[in-house]
C-alpha cells in the first residue's frame, strides 16, 4: 500500500476568492459596519479604532461621522501602501469609503424612534465585529488601527482582536472627557465584543482562503 503524502495531508491547495467575491465581501462588510455604527451614533456609544475616534470628533465637535471617518484615515494609508501594497491600500481605500458613504445614507434609510443603550451596545457591536470580519477574510481593512493590526498579524504573529483591544481602550479612556459615565462604560462593553469577535475568529491558518 502507497504511503500517503505528508505534505498534501499537512497543506491542501489554498482556495482564492475570486474577484467578484471580494467586491461583494468588502460592499457586505461596509454595510454591516455601518449599520453598527449608526446604531452606535443613536445611542451616543463610542467603539475603538478610526471608526471610534471618528465618533467622538462628531460628539465633540458637532460634524458628520461620514467626514470625519474619511480624514482620519488619510494618514494611514500610506503605511498600507508601503507595507501591506497597493491592492490592501485600495481595498482599504474602497470599504472606508464605502463605510462613510453607507453611513451617511443608512440613517435616511432606516429610522430609530429609540434604541436601547444595552441593546445598542451588543448589537452594534456584534454588527461591527461581523462585518470587520467579513472585511479581513477578503485581506481588507477599515484603516487606521486596522491596518497596523493586519500588518502585526501577518508579519509578527499578534492577534488582530488582541491589539485592536488595547489601542480602542486607550481611545475610550479619553473619551471620558467627553462621554457620561454610563455610556462610556457601554462603550468598553461594545468595543470588548467587537474585539473579541476577531479574536475568536479570525486567527492564522483557521481560514484558508485569499485574494
Amino acid at each position: 500500500m502507497r504511503s500517503l503524502d505528508k505534505t498534501a495531508i499537512e497543506a491542501p491547495p489554498v482556495d482564492r476568492h475570486r474577484f467578484y467575491e471580494d467586491v461583494l465581501a468588502i460592499v457586505t462588510g461596509a454595510l454591516v459596519v455601518s449599520l453598527g455604527v449608526v446604531i452606535y451614533s443613536k445611542a451616543v456609544l463610542l467603539t475603538g479604532s478610526t471608526a471610534g475616534l471618528a465618533l467622538l470628533l462628531q460628539y465633540a465637535t458637532g460634524s458628520s461621522f461620514w467626514l470625519m471617518f474619511s480624514l482620519v484615515n488619510l494618514p494611514f494609508y500610506l503605511l498600507a501602501i508601503k507595507r501591506l501594497g497597493w491592492v490592501f491600500a485600495l481595498r482599504t481605500f474602497a470599504a472606508v469609503s464605502l463605510v462613510s458613504l453607507f453611513s451617511r445614507l443608512t440613517a435616511g434609510w432606516v429610522e430609530f424612534a429609540r434604541v436601547d443603550p444595552v441593546y445598542a451596545t451588543i448589537a452594534g457591536g456584534a454588527l461591527m465585529g461581523m462585518g470587520l470580519l467579513i472585511l479581513f477574510r477578503h485581506r481588507t481593512g477599515l484603516g487606521g488601527i486596522n491596518i497596523v493590526a493586519i500588518y502585526l498579524q501577518e508579519r509578527c504573529g499578534i492577534r488582530a482582536g488582541y491589539f485592536q483591544l488595547g489601542v480602542d481602550l486607550a481611545i475610550l479612556t479619553a473619551a471620558a472627557f467627553v462621554l457620561p459615565p454610563a455610556n462610556l462604560a457601554l462603550s468598553i462593553i461594545g468595543a470588548t465584543v467587537v474585539n473579541l469577535m476577531l479574536a475568536i475568529n479570525h486567527k492564522p491558518g483557521r481560514y484558508v482562503g485569499v485574494t
